[in-house]
């Protein structure tokens, strides 16, 4: 399955030949605060994440991301990498489409109570399509909507919205957030573009 999506996106794409839109960049790598609001324990932690444009419509990217869990001292790490398509829809807007393999994993640990928990491990993937643009000269934005699923989890739609406010054409502040039915994921960080 995951195979024929990528096949599937990379064919899509294909036919088109165009570059990012002006003031967007493929080439970027950014570290911050990461925080995950849940119904149960709050998590929060460090996260780091990157891409990189192996042509003007293609870029690969990857993001980790490691946590502790409130009331539990257990920490929680994801990470996920893929490829994703762009598509310059007008001179500052893209179109963006993204799939990735991700893994999520925590160790063993012991509730407040006393009860052990087994350490958990998830693999899955994640389809994202929506639109990334330079909103100004020091402004840009995205807005993705997304479906991930895995063989140990159930399948979930969610939404991404994220903004970076440029200080110099390579230094910027990064903020991401990924909303999901009942849990809300959020990224704050400086990002560095070339």
């Amino acid at each position: 399955m995951k195979k024929s999506l990528l096949a599937l996106t990379l064919l899509a794409a294909a036919p088109f030949a165009a570059s990012a839109a002006e003031g967007v960049s493929y080439n970027y790598v950014e570290g911050g605060y990461t925080a995950t609001n849940i119904e149960g324990p709050d998590a929060d932690g460090w996260a780091l994440k990157g891409s990189v444009a192996v042509h003007p419509n293609f870029h690969v990217f990857a993001d980790y991301s490691s946590q502790e869990v409130d009331d539990v001292n257990v920490d929680f790490d994801q990470w996920r990498v893929g490829l994703g398509y762009n598509h310059e829809l007008s001179q500052r807007v893209d179109l963006l489409t993204r799939v990735a393999y991700e893994k999520a994993k925590t160790d063993s640990f012991s509730t407040p109570s006393g009860v052990r928990v087994p350490s958990f491990s998830a693999d899955g993937y994640s389809v994202e399509v929506g639109v990334n643009s330079a909103l100004t000269s020091r402004l840009n934005g995205y807005a993705l909507a997304g479906y991930e699923d895995g063989d140990d989890y159930d399948g979930e739609f969610y939404g991404r919205l994220g903004a970076q406010v440029k200080f110099t054409p390579n230094w910027s502040a990064s903020a991401d957030v990924k909303l999901v039915d009942g849990d809300t994921q959020w990224f704050v960080g400086p990002r560095f573009s070339w």
